[in-house]
Order: C-alpha cells, then structure tokens, then sequence
C-alpha cells in the first residue's frame, strides 16, 4: 500500500512540473508574439512575462511539494 502512495505522489508531481511547462511555455510564446506585434513596449511585456512566469512556477512548486507531502500522511 505503501507503494501506491509513493507512485501517486510521484504521478501528481510529474502533472504539476508538466502542467507548469506547458504554461511557461504559452507565457513565452505570447509575449515574443507581443513583442514582434509591438516592439516599443517589450520592456512591459518582458517585465509581465517574468512575473507571470514566476507566479506559475511558485504554483508547480507548491504543487509538487503537496503531493510529496502526501507520502509522509
């Protein structure tokens, strides 16, 4: 049983490390789409892009940690 949880905790960290590249990669691909559309405002665009990537590798982070967490119930 013991077993099971370790390989749903790993399933569940897997999702969110996945889940966070596929949104980094949408950030990055809208902005360079912004900037090549707008290129006197890349500065912004590149400061927002920087946050918002950071803000979802907080949430990868934090679900990566929950679900190892669930190892040690």
């Amino acid at each position: 049983m013991e077993l099971l949880y370790v390989g749903l905790a790993a399933l569940g960290a897997g999702l969110a490390v996945l889940g966070a590249g596929v949104g980094v990669g949408k950030i990055g691909g809208s902005a360079m789409d912004a900037i090549a559309r707008q290129p006197e405002a890349s500065g912004k665009i590149q400061t927002a892009m920087i946050i918002a990537a950071a803000l979802v590798e907080g949430v990868a982070l934090f679900g990566v940690v929950a679900s190892l967490l669930g190892v040690l119930r």
